[in-house]
């Protein structure tokens, strides 16, 4: 006679499901890779419709158009998601000009603010009623070593930096007792294709100028590696916070460079 034990081993497990924003590139869609390759059903959000269709047919996940300073595309995403969401990474944000306080344009200082607070803001409050239903859930906001420290002409991306780390600190203090961790991951010196170019509105050279000469920048399947980690681990144990940086950057202001041919 069959042992009813070894019947109910052999039933599949229905997929865990997770939700990245920002995930058409860099850090986002390298970290929808890593949570696929753990297993996950991955809900890939973000701006570009094509970029992002495109990640989830390659991890069979579920791709979904949504600007998360949008309150209808956020509802739309969390639809998508469904009724229970095991894992969300607030992913989506950005850096804008690079302007002495004095020159800044208020504009972009909104505009960071909005992808980086409120964006994270509205995803976090669409999604927390799944991310309660599935008993065992994990919140990675995705902040920044800008989010520790200030420096010359970062005046509007450090506020918005300090802000994600702010609004983690508080939901894990107004969230304790539930079943949801929650952690900020503040990378430092990534290199990825975008983010430097966006910040320097396209200025090719002014964005390849910040990593000149620094020996092995982290890449964004570095950040994701973190991610992945934290979302897997034991559902007691909570990472409240993990600064990453690469080896030649000990501060925001102290970074080691080669000479260059």
């Amino acid at each position: 006679m069959p042992h009813c034990g070894h019947e109910r081993r052999d039933r599949p497990r229905p997929r865990r499901t997770a939700v990245v924003t920002g995930a058409s590139s860099g850090i986002g869609a390298a970290t929808a890779r890593t949570l696929a390759d753990a297993g996950f059903r991955v809900v890939c959000a973000a701006r570009r419709a094509d970029r992002v269709a495109a990640l989830a047919e390659e991890i069979d996940g579920v791709a979904v158009a949504c600007d998360v300073t949008d309150a209808a595309q956020v509802a739309a995403l969390a639809a998508a998601a469904g009724d229970v969401v095991h894992v969300l990474v607030n992913n989506a944000g950005g850096a804008f000009g690079s302007e002495p306080v004095e020159r800044a344009d208020a504009e972009q200082w909104r505009a960071m603010y909005d992808v980086n607070v409120i964006g994270l803001l509205r995803v976090t409050q669409a999604l927390l009623p799944a991310l309660r239903a599935s008993g065992d859930a994990v919140l990675v906001n995705v902040g920044s070593t800008a989010g520790r420290v200030a420096y010359e002409g970062g005046g509007g991306y450090t506020a918005a930096k300090h802000g994600t780390k702010v609004v983690t600190e508080t939901l894990r203090l107004e969230l304790v007792g539930e079943p949801i961790r929650i952690t900020e991951i503040a990378p430092g010196m990534v290199h990825t294709p975008e983010f430097s170019l966006v910040r320097f509105g396209g200025d090719q050279a002014a964005a390849d100028k910040v990593y000149a000469g620094v020996p092995d920048p982290l890449v964004a399947e570095d950040v994701a590696d973190a991610i992945g980690w934290v979302a897997t681990r034991p559902s007691h144990v909570n990472i409240d916070q993990l600064v990453i940086r690469p080896r030649a950057q000990a501060a925001q202001h102290k970074v080691h460079r080669v000479p260059q041919d």
